[in-house]
């Protein structure tokens, strides 16, 4: 199946891992209770600046008695099946005591981020919208911090579309999304964007919509993810240039990092709107 295709069903990763986890499961069992996705802890590891998308499962070490085998042999069995079942939309391996790792290609990544800035035409990123039971007033210094990155977004888009670098078309009042698909991936298929600081935003991109679309929402604190998304952004801004020489010189970089803002718009607007339940400005 093609990976865009699986990310119009699965608009977080974890959501996507989960799925190909509780298929691989039934190798042990037909057990409803046992193969719910509940029951599977897919802890996102952020792991260094250079390092890929990596998930963790020990859903292995929870089986391996049920099944009265060994946990490296458990492990390896259903790490053989995600591998020969998952479209080669990652890489999979296994590790002592019996961890699952699964590594996301950068094609996968690509897909993602594709499915992503093109969310606002497929529907709302989630759809659990704002509780107005907040349990705690809003800390303003966080929230103006979230909402002037929000706006910064806004308008380094309204200008990139201006200056002819990306062709943008608005959903909404609030939203940009890019007319034609961006260019992800070099000649060689790896992902364009690996500067560091592009790396931890795409990192931090990757946690907060696994949050939005996976965790219970009484969970997280919604300001502190926002505000880590938001200095995310900030540091790639200062460090990760778009117009000038990248502009000129590199124009499907420039178009690359454009899309990035694109989808920290989009993610900034779901937490300020649907999880705080307070305006995305796009000026301020």
């Amino acid at each position: 199946m093609s990976d865009r295709l699986q990310f119009a069903h699965n608009k977080a990763i974890k959501q996507l891992i989960n799925g190909y986890l509780v298929a691989s499961l039934s190798i042990f069992t037909n057990n409803e209770e046992m193969t719910s996705i509940k029951e599977i802890k897919v802890p996102l590891y952020k792991g260094g600046y250079n390092q890929k998308i990596l998930y963790i499962s020990g859903v292995a070490m929870k089986i391996s008695k049920s099944q009265n085998s060994p946990v490296m042999e458990v492990a390896g069995a259903i790490a053989g099946h995600l591998a020969q079942n998952s479209d080669s939309l990652f890489r999979v391996k296994v590790t002592p005591p019996g961890e699952i790792h699964i590594e996301l290609i950068d094609s996968t990544l690509a897909a993602w981020l594709q499915s992503l800035i093109v969310a606002t035409k497929t529907g709302p990123l989630v759809n659990n919208f704002f509780d107005h039971q907040l349990p705690t007033p809003l800390n303003s210094l966080k929230v103006f911090t979230i909402q002037y990155a929000h706006a910064r977004c806004y308008s380094l888009l309204r200008l990139g579309h201006q200056e002819g670098i990306i062709q943008l078309d608005k959903t909404d009042i609030k939203s940009f999304i890019s007319v034609e698909p961006i260019s992800w991936l070099n000649s060689d298929q790896e992902l364009r964007l690996n500067h560091p600081d592009e790396t931890f935003l795409i990192h931090q991109l990757v946690k907060v919509v696994d949050d939005l679309v996976c965790a219970d929402s009484s969970s997280i604190n919604w300001e502190t993810a926002g505000v880590n998304l938001s200095q995310a952004f900030e540091k790639f801004w200062c460090n990760c240039r778009i117009w000038g020489e990248v502009k000129i010189n590199s124009p499907a970089l420039a178009q690359a990092r454009l899309g990035l803002l694109i989808a920290t718009q989009l993610v900034l607007r779901s937490v300020l709107e649907d999880k705080l339940g307070i305006i995305a400005p796009l000026e301020l």
